[in-house]
């Protein structure tokens, strides 16, 4: 519910505060005093596009900020937990600023909010029915949400809309899948060669450095046969060899040794100098004879260095990354000739989300139809009350291909005012009055399931009077039983049921015209009611006449609790 409304610095409104009541809140006025500037403020507030040109002359900037006692609405309590908004008063400040020079702005109990966001917020706590953008009900989306509450089907579209989102998901994943094989079968082939050159070339990671050694020996296999043999010679075989040379020396070392038998450690690195060349001897031979001299083995090196350094360029910088990524196309080979299993599997689920959602679908769409078909009779019946005598109301239901999230058809609501006239669209049809009173006989038969808490009507009187006058203010008291209603009117008829009642006027402020709002009360209002029944307000027959509305309405509502 509305609480408070406060606009500064907004057309000809200087600053005004209001405090709004439950029940049936009525605003009048002279023509051209500013009403409905009040009501384009408040379009405003509930996401209306801005335009500077509103902002007061001679101002930077307008205000305008409402005030909402929080209603009981999951939904709309959930999102506000989403978006972080703390709530835990039970109560909403929505606000809207207007800079002649700079970008608007806008907040949400205090915290900076897109206009979006004030729009989305804003409609589910008021309605708003005249002329103006915030036209709700002229939307495809409130319309469906008002059959499925009317249908009692709240909980049922809640499930279609979860089982188009399974359906969604499982089509998503299967066309992955299907779209990742289809790109591996045309792969196939130059996977399955990758795989087999790679496997084929027995990789061994560490296989380059031995290769590289191997290579180095057989290119210098001549070299090294010369150095080991002429080491050979040197040492232990050739004439004057190391080691004999060193054995005819032994005499001499004997004969030190019975001169001097202390120098036994000179004996002892002698053996092992004659026993470590005799070894180094033996070793040069056996590698001399080891060493090969071989083109053919030296070619078949080379070939397989050449082997690993293309594959090394083409797949991978190291041996380590050649051999994965033959892993990897192997899997991917393995991936395809398990396809067609994980295929089967997601399409067994995509088939069981879509006749899940099929059958909700059904359901709702059933629900919808028996309450479109009611919801047609008892709107249609009130409108000739409110001043359409031939005015017919209709729920347009048209299948979809299939069920989408919302279910398996498009819902619109379709007015004829004339008879022999094509229902057509609420807006294409009606003017901004009988928009409004359409909307009113909508709501109260809404009344009980309509969970937007403030509804406000804008030239819902035009072009009425007398008998349908006395209907529509009816109407009004009526939805004003279960929400917050606010009315701007010319007809006494309405406002003589108001529980507030509030008249706008112009004055002059410092040479400046400003508009001001006025709570009425007692003579103040009967006074108000004289003027609107057209009288003289001045006179005892008009305040007269004022006093019998007010207390015929006074028994009207007594009679309707």
């Amino acid at each position: 519910m509305l609480t408070e409304l406060r606009i500064r610095n907004y057309a000809v409104i200087d600053d005004i505060h209001v405090e709004l009541g439950p029940g049936l809140n009525v605003l009048s006025g002279e023509t051209g005093a500013g009403k409905s500037i009040i009501v384009g403020a408040l379009s405003l507030l509930l996401g209306e596009r801005a335009a500077a040109d509103v902002i007061r002359a001679g101002e930077d900037r307008a205000i305008v900020e409402g005030v909402f006692d929080l209603p009981d609405d999951p939904i709309l309590r959930a999102r506000c937990d989403e978006l972080g908004i703390d709530v835990s008063d039970d109560c909403l400040i929505l606000r809207r600023e207007l800079q002649r020079e700079g970008r608007n702005r806008a907040w949400v109990n205090g915290s900076p909010a897109t206009a979006g966001l004030i729009g989305e917020l804003g409609a589910a706590l008021v309605d708003l029915h005249g002329q103006h953008e915030h036209q709700a009900l002229l939307r495809p989306v409130p319309q469906r949400r008002i059959v499925d509450e009317f249908a009692g089907a709240g909980t049922v579209a809640a499930e279609v809309r979860s089982a188009w989102q399974a359906l969604r998901a499982a089509r998503t994943e299967l066309e992955a899948v299907r779209r990742r094989v289809a790109e591996a079968r045309e792969n196939a082939e130059f996977l399955r060669r990758k795989a087999k050159e790679i496997q084929s070339a027995g990789i061994e990671p560490e296989e380059e450095d031995s290769l590289a050694a191997e290579v180095r020996r057989l290119e210098h296999s001549e070299e090294l046969l010369a150095l080991s043999g002429e080491l050979h010679d040197v040492v232990y075989g050739g004439d004057g060899a190391v080691v004999d040379r060193l054995g005819g020396l032994r005499r001499a070392l004997d004969s030190l040794l019975r001169i001097d038998p202390e120098a036994t450690g000179i004996e002892e690195l002698y053996e092992t100098g004659q026993a470590t060349l005799d070894e180094l001897g033996r070793r040069l031979r056996d590698y001399r004879f080891q060493v090969e001299h071989d083109p053919g083995r030296l070619a078949s090196l080379r070939q397989r260095q050449d082997l690993l350094f293309r594959l090394r360029r083409k797949y991978g910088g190291t041996l380590e990354d050649v051999k994965a990524e033959g892993h990897r196309a192997r899997a991917e080979l393995d991936s395809i000739e398990n396809s067609e299993d994980e295929i089967e599997r997601l399409e067994g689920q995509e088939r069981d989300h879509r006749e899940a959602l099929s059958a909700l679908a059904t359901r709702l769409g059933e629900a919808r139809r028996q309450a479109a078909e009611q919801l047609e009779r008892e709107v249609t019946a009130q409108l000739p009350d409110l001043g359409m005598p031939g005015g017919r109301f209709c729920v347009e239901l048209t299948p979809l291909e299939e069920p989408g999230p919302d279910g398996a058809e498009t819902i619109r609501f379709l007015v004829s005012l004339n008879p022999g006239f094509d229902p057509g669209p609420l807006s294409r049809v009606a003017s901004g009055g009988e928009l409004s009173r359409v909307m009113l006989a909508l709501k109260s038969v809404l009344a009980s399931v309509d969970s937007v808490p403030s509804l406000v009507f804008d030239e819902i009187d035009a072009g009425i009077g007398g008998r349908v006058a006395h209907h529509v203010a009816g109407r009004l008291e009526t939805v004003a039983g279960s929400h917050q209603v606010f009315a701007i009117t010319h007809l006494a008829q309405i406002a003589a049921r108001a529980d507030v009642h509030l008249r706008v006027e112009k004055e002059e402020q410092a040479g400046r015209v400003a508009t001001r709002l006025v709570h009425l009360r007692d003579e103040a209002r009967v006074e108000e009611l004289a003027r609107m029944l057209g009288g003289d307000p001045e006179s005892e027959a008009s305040l007269r006449h004022a006093r019998e509305l007010l207390v015929r309405a006074a028994g009207d509502e007594s009679q309707n609790s």
